[in-house]
């Protein structure tokens, strides 16, 4: 349009237009164009509000019940908790974390149970994966999809069998994991590798002097903090963060190389500095300690089943930043890295290393991201790529993870679903927190402490407990509930270990001496009261069934 033209059209206006109409200029002020959500935000979105349904919809199981009565422990006393799981002191026990410790200052706070602070825990835990895999992924990449993409392989990419350790980020494991300090952990150390690798990578020239160079430590020691951090809330974890951290840190910077030693040094420094001043356990002293590796010698069975749709497109993806990048890549370094720890704790029989497999496995899934984020037209080797890829997603959903997602009443396939346990909380009526039980169940010796009672013999090694003190205790529980015991027998076990309750399966007698108080219709357990035991006074035992019209139990005195 000419001038005369625009000054006509401005010139025969009305006031009121001219009064609507913005004035030029105004929207560059404002930045331009409105806000708009990257692809990875609104898929971030969709995915926190779907998966903490997901979460939500499935009870809590598994390891769930430990964590619960950590959190209950220390509402009780925040100061001096007991073992989560036994009426002993709980001084130098890993699992009162910084992490622990904040879930039991809020459930102080609020009034609040373990089990709801677990609950609640998985919402705020996956943002802090989420936001961590973004950051993550953007020091390589500022491709927008990469992280979408991401997202889509850590969550798809595992195996044909399920992998529910806490700490493998898959769809069926978030439904049971969301609520632990592992994920906690896991997604602590995204941050920490997205800021060691912008650090890193930093080109700038920075000279350490003056307040400037006060400044630039200190983001080096904030650093230290953070990783500190992670080693306190979940030390297993925090062996992939180790290397993860070495192999973003092993690449050419610029500096002097004092300089450079310095500032990683003091990051270091500050790590076990922060981990060594934690005031209720001295995690340091766990290196070594292989009183977990029993129970984690299952995580060498069946590698190939677990794994290989993560590896079949994300080995490609590692060679291909191996060829143009060299060895030193970062992804490429860190699962060497995490492959030299998972040997190292199968050849040494150091069994809890292979914890590092669920972390081992994100740096094939990020380098298979970045490869498929690159701008179309795509090279014949990258489209099979993607097209591998493709189809390994779609297997790892259809044989694995479509459960997590797809609940049993919308579902035309068939999909297997996550663990349903049961819940004790109609045991838990009856028991006051701190009463020893003496239990027989699988499911019940995880569950029940979560509620507040304690187990005569508590199920999971703690390095704040003797082990041999702890085999001593389920030597005499199963003494006790052997079918040849005597009463005076079993009535000296439950004085030694203020036992004041039974919680039994149908396939285990009732001794004659207990008094049967509910039973659920669900499993068949059986709750009796031990009469007199060290501190029973009958309290909160009324002898009225957990289900109304029960007026026994499926067991057999003797």
């Amino acid at each position: 349009m000419s001038a005369g033209a625009h000054a006509g059209v401005t010139a025969g206006a009305s006031p009121d237009a001219l009064a609507r109409r913005p004035a030029r200029g105004a929207t560059a002020l404002r930045g331009g164009r409105r806000w708009r959500p990257t692809p990875y935000q609104a898929a971030g979105l969709l995915f926190w509000l779907v998966m903490t349904l997901a979460y939500w919809r499935v009870p809590l199981c598994c390891d769930a019940g430990q964590h619960a009565a950590v959190i209950e422990r220390l509402r009780d006393d925040l100061l001096h908790p007991r073992l989560p799981m036994a009426d002993l002191p709980g001084a130098g026990s890993p699992y009162y974390s910084p992490y622990a410790a904040a879930e039991g200052v809020f459930a102080r706070l609020t009034g609040l149970g373990g089990w709801e602070v677990v609950r609640l825990a998985g919402p705020f835990n996956l943002l802090l994966l989420l936001t961590g895999l973004h950051r993550f992924v953007r020091t390589f990449t500022p491709r927008p999809w990469a992280p979408v993409l991401a997202l889509g392989a850590m969550t798809l990419l595992w195996g044909t069998e399920r992998v529910l350790w806490s700490g493998c980020p898959s769809l069926i494991a978030m439904t049971t994991d969301l609520g632990y300090p592992s994920t906690a952990a896991l997604g602590l150390t995204l941050w920490a590798w997205a800021l060691t690798g912008n650090r890193a990578r930093d080109t700038r020239r920075v000279r350490y002097v003056g307040p400037s160079g006060l400044r630039g430590f200190a983001g080096y020691g904030a650093l230290g903090v953070l990783y500190g951090a992670i080693l306190l809330v979940h030390p297993i974890t925090f062996m992939a963060t180790a290397t993860g951290a070495v192999a973003l840190v092993a690449g050419p910077q610029r500096g002097r190389r004092v300089t450079v030693v310095a500032r990683w040094a003091l990051t270091c420094a500050v790590a076990l500095l922060t981990a060594a001043v934690w005031p209720y356990c001295d995690v340091l002293a766990l290196a070594g300690n292989g009183s977990l590796d029993a129970i984690h010698r299952e995580l060498y069975d069946d590698l190939v089943g677990h794994y290989w749709l993560a590896l079949l497109p994300g080995l490609p993806a590692l060679w291909l930043r191996a060829r143009r990048h060299g060895c030193r890549d970062p992804l490429v370094l860190m699962f060497a890295l995490d492959c030299l720890v998972v040997a190292y704790g199968r050849l040494s029989g150091h069994y809890t290393y292979g914890r590092v497999l669920g972390a081992a496995v994100l740096p094939p899934q990020i380098a298979l991201a970045v490869e498929l984020a690159a701008p179309r037209p795509w090279r014949a080797g990258r489209r099979a790529l993607g097209a591998v890829a493709a189809v390994a997603a779609g297997v790892g959903f259809c044989t694995v993870q479509a459960g997590a997602v797809v609940p049993r009443s919308l579902d035309p396939v068939g999909f297997e679903q996550p663990p349903h346990w049961p819940s004790y909380a109609w045991a838990a009526r009856y028991i006051r927190p701190g009463e020893a039980v003496i239990a027989d169940g699988y499911r019940a010796k995880r569950l029940l402490p979560g509620y507040g009672p304690d187990l005569a013999a508590p199920t999971w090694p703690d390095p704040a407990l003797d082990e041999r003190e702890r085999l001593r205790r389920e030597a005499d529980v199963d003494a006790y509930l052997a079918d040849g015991s005597t009463r005076a027998e079993r009535s000296a076990i439950a004085r030694r270990y203020h036992v004041r309750w039974l919680l039994l399966t149908p396939r285990r007698r009732l001794p004659a001496e207990a008094v049967v108080v509910a039973w659920s219709g669900r499993t068949g357990e059986v709750l009796a009261r031990i009469p007199g035991t060290a501190g029973d006074s009958g309290a909160g035992s009324t002898g009225t069934p957990a289900t109304p019209g029960s007026t026994g139990a499926p067991a057999t005195p003797r």
